[in-house]
């Protein structure tokens, strides 16, 4: 949670919080589990942010804000705002200790001057004085330099440990930053990072270079959930992300975009190319028998629809997004299984096999 809704749910606004966030669940028609309590503590703190736009969005587009939902909003705006802390505290401790060395080096720099200035000093008195005085300038000088080296050595020390404490840190925020862009579940992409690939490809992408963007989802994904559990769900979710990562290796993208449903980037391929990847991957999912990995028990065959854009010259992604969700929904109004080309005047359907 951010800083201003951690303090107010500990604090005696916490009740007045709870009770907005119930209220508005209940006027949403959507059940208090855990999850939902949490997004909706967000939206009661702070009617404004960005995941309570989201969610007015859904409303007025007639959406229900249903566990699949609250799934993918929980994954797009709480995950990012943990994981932006942590990088955040990653970022202030590696501040600090880039800070730390260049104190090291400023004090280093300090003592050379200190003993610079020494030696300046003894050389300007060297020729004026007996032998007894020189005796005593060479004692000097000599802990002067002791002085010198045992500082260096110390500074030596400090400075190591403090650049592997800086590699540590780096290693760590690389990790968190990789955390915050990838799915737990599936190791795929989250919708968070999909949708910023997906931003970045129409605004750079040459013109000249087809994009083209799938979108896969999952058949009866729910019914099957409700048969054998959420646990066989994720096996299945896995199996096919699987597949997916697969095809979807780099200059490629493959994600989770939420709940069942799974994103494709395709930089510089066509649709026509990108139809008969897709359609081999269907089949192959199609084509093995699943097993519950507790009871050996058959789950039957799992089976995906997509729906394939190709990005027409100047589409933003967010038409790009809804021409290839109605060519998916395509795709199961005509019997799932299948994958279905969107295209600006028309869409045609693959035939499944």
């Amino acid at each position: 949670m951010n800083n201003d809704i951690e303090i107010s749910v500990r604090s005696p606004a916490a009740y007045a919080l709870a009770q907005e966030a119930l209220r508005l669940m209940q006027e949403h028609g959507v059940w208090p589990t855990p999850l939902n309590y949490e997004l909706w503590l967000y939206v009661a703190g702070d009617p404004e942010c960005a995941l309570a736009q989201e969610i007015q969005r859904l409303v007025k587009a007639g959406e229900q804000i249903t566990e699949d939902v609250s799934e993918s909003l929980a994954a797009k705006f709480i995950a990012r705002l943990k994981l932006n802390d942590e990088v955040r505290d990653a970022g202030l401790k590696l501040t600090r200790e880039l800070a730390s060395i260049t104190e090291i080096i400023a004090d280093a720099r300090q003592t050379q001057k200190h003993y610079s200035e020494t030696l300046e000093g003894a050389q300007k008195t060297m020729s004026a004085v007996d032998a007894d005085t020189l005796r005593g300038l060479v004692r000097n000088l000599a802990e002067a330099t002791v002085q010198v080296l045992n500082h260096h050595v110390e500074l030596e020390g400090r400075l190591t440990e403090s650049s592997r404490e800086v590699n540590r840190l780096r290693k760590h925020l690389d990790q968190v930053r990789m955390e915050a862009m990838t799915d737990a579940l599936t190791n795929l992409a989250n919708r968070k990072s999909f949708d910023e690939a997906l931003d970045n490809h129409c605004e750079t992408l040459d013109a000249s270079k087809p994009l083209t963007l799938a979108v896969i989802d999952i058949d009866h994904f729910k019914r099957f959930n409700d048969t054998w559990g959420h646990q066989t769900g994720d096996q299945v979710l896995r199996y096919v992300a699987s597949v997916l990562a697969r095809i979807g290796r780099p200059p490629r993208m493959a994600a989770r975009y939420g709940g069942e449903e799974f994103g494709l980037l395709f930089p510089g391929e066509s649709s026509g190319a990108v139809e008969r990847i897709l359609n081999e991957a269907r089949q192959e999912i199609a084509s093995r028998v699943l097993k519950r990995r507790s009871t050996n028990e058959d789950l039957g065959t799992v089976t995906i629809s997509a729906g394939i854009a190709e990005r027409d010259f100047g589409e933003d992604a967010f038409d790009l997004l809804d021409r290839a969700d109605k060519a998916l929904y395509q795709s199961k109004n005509n019997g799932r299984n299948r994958v279905t080309v969107a295209s600006l005047s028309s869409m045609r359907g693959s035939s499944a096999a």
